[in-house]
């Protein structure tokens, strides 16, 4: 793994963390090479049953694309001496990056640990739990740089906030704080910022010690009924609980509730 994304694995708990606090974590290639293959790693490996995405620094937990960086790659193209290419960074990274996020089979908690703009605000909104520093915000920012919506967020963040509120923010875009977020529904949980390491981590790993393919399960199915009727939702239901009820992880607490036990559950 690059250096501009740090990777840990402990006790099924991989805490997957953005390494440029001096650029506010913006996203050069390397870096969304890094991330993207962090995220897949963690989604494929059995043994990563929770997964915390954070950034490095107070400043910042991911301000969206490196525009140092960007502007010359716009510029290579415009000369004809670069790739042209240079938006295809939406399908080879943000793409695969926010899919890895909300379609791998266990939780994503973000620690937004500072402000979260453009892609990065689309990296945490397609996590399934935010947990914000009081000192954090959040901004849509691609209408100031003159583009439209990607990472995912003409998707998340209207499910979030509602349509109405979702194009407030994006044709209009400002800095949100903790507060607000939490009021609009953005976050879950405000720490104050000296807290927020220690909280997301122990909500990261009551996950990670959790019943793993439930939350998979959890995860489809919010997914699925998005976008499909109530009588197929139901359907869908009754295919997941079928599933996970031939889980060990189901027996385990069966069991243990009849005999007054905390469970302790193997994530299968």
């Amino acid at each position: 793994m690059a250096d501009t994304v740090l990777y840990d694995l402990t006790e099924g708990l991989a805490t997957i963390t953005l390494n440029r606090s001096d650029a506010m974590n913006a996203l050069n290639i390397d870096t969304k090479v890094a991330l993207r293959d962090a995220l897949l790693e963690a989604a494929e490996d059995p043994a990563v049953r929770a997964v915390l995405l954070t950034g490095s620094g107070q400043r910042a937990f991911c301000v969206g694309q490196d525009l140092k960086e960007h502007i010359g790659l716009l510029a290579a193209d415009r000369e004809g001496s670069g790739e042209g290419s240079t938006m295809s960074t939406v399908a080879l990274h943000y793409n695969p990056i926010v899919t890895a996020i909300a379609g791998m089979p266990k939780p994503v908690v973000a620690a937004v640990n500072g402000v979260a703009a453009g892609a990065g605000a689309g990296f945490a909104f397609a996590a399934d739990y935010r947990i914000v520093a009081d000192t954090a915000a959040f901004n849509t920012s691609f209408a100031g740089v003159a583009l439209t919506a990607d990472s995912g967020v003409s998707w998340t963040l209207q499910r979030l906030i509602g349509y109405g509120r979702a194009a407030d923010l994006l044709l209009f875009p400002r800095n949100i704080g903790a507060q607000e977020a939490l009021e609009l529904g953005i976050a879950h949980k405000v720490v104050p910022a000296d807290e927020l390491a220690d909280e997301a981590a122990a909500v990261a790993r009551r996950l990670a010690e959790g019943p793993t393919a439930a939350y998979a399960a959890i995860k489809e199915s919010l997914a699925f009924a998005a976008g499909h009727t109530l009588t197929e939702s139901l359907a869908m239901e009754d295919e997941l609980q079928r599933r996970a009820g031939a889980s060990d992880d189901h027996v385990i607490a069966v069991n243990a509730f009849v005999n007054k036990e905390k469970p302790r559950f193997i994530g299968r």
